[in-house]
């Protein structure tokens, strides 16, 4: 039997570039949307008329009623996930701490922290009972800096998602459950429309010391190897997929 991958947030970006890539190494892939209901379908499509196994799944994340539906639904139509990446996430709105609406800093907390601690205890509940699997989730270099300007409340969030992962890898690593983070930097991808304006795509690329920004498919290419057997005694760790970090002098990443 296949192994099962939930992916959320799987419509865009990242996520979907992981179930491209996920489907072709032989995973059956669960894409969970919310919103995004026609890229996720044709997401489907583009996976079964290459040859794998795809469904769609919709949940809000930020609903832990929904989330625990989400895996019950994914079993029944799948099987028992055995893999989950935690991909769903925004970074809207930016702006100084000072003036931050209370409304939008709650948004952010709730979907990128909260949303991801959900689906990491539907996942444990499962995984621990059912032989082990492995959590990825998709934090952000913006976690070990503090986010460029205007991203604070975002990287307090990746923060957040980065010590649960260390914590949750130490808690479920008797079960045979492996969790693990990746840290992009900027990726080009419906989160980052900024990047399709070429003054800022290249103001940004000279502050890595790559001189670019990353495809979503670079991310995904770690996020599939942590998911495999060759990744087998790694748990607890951070992969930062950055092009190096930032330039020392500039606004950092």
């Amino acid at each position: 039997m296949p192994k099962i991958l939930l992916i959320t947030g799987g419509a865009s970006g990242i996520g979907a570039a992981t179930a491209r890539r996920a489907a072709a190494a032989g995973y059956w892939v669960a894409v969970n949307y919310r919103s995004r209901k026609d890229e996720t379908f044709e997401l489907v499509r583009e996976i079964e008329s290459g040859g794998g196994k795809a469904d769609a799944f919709r949940a809000n994340v930020t609903r832990a009623d929904e989330v625990t539906n989400l895996f019950g639904d994914v079993e029944a139509r799948l099987g028992t996930p055995w893999a989950l990446v935690n991909s769903a996430g925004i970074s809207q709105p930016k702006g100084a701490l000072a003036d931050y609406d209370p409304a939008d800093m709650e948004q952010l907390v709730v979907t990128n922290l909260l949303g991801t601690l959900y689906c990491c205890r539907e996942a444990a509940r499962h995984m621990s009972v059912s032989g082990g699997g492995v959590i990825v989730n998709v934090s952000s270099m913006a976690a070990t800096t503090g986010g460029r300007p205007g991203s604070i409340v975002y990287a307090a969030t990746k923060g957040g998602v980065d010590s649960m992962t260390k914590g949750l890898a130490r808690e479920l690593a008797r079960d045979g459950v492996r969790v693990n983070t990746v840290r992009p930097g900027f990726t080009r991808s419906p989160m980052t429309p900024q990047l399709d304006d070429p003054k800022t795509a290249a103001a940004v690329a000279v502050t890595i010391p790559m001189g670019r920004t990353a495809e979503a498919d670079e991310v995904a290419a770690p996020i599939v190897w942590l998911l495999s057997d060759e990744a087998s005694f790694v748990t607890g760790a951070f992969v930062d997929i950055s092009g190096g970090g930032f330039v020392i002098g500039s606004s950092g990443t």
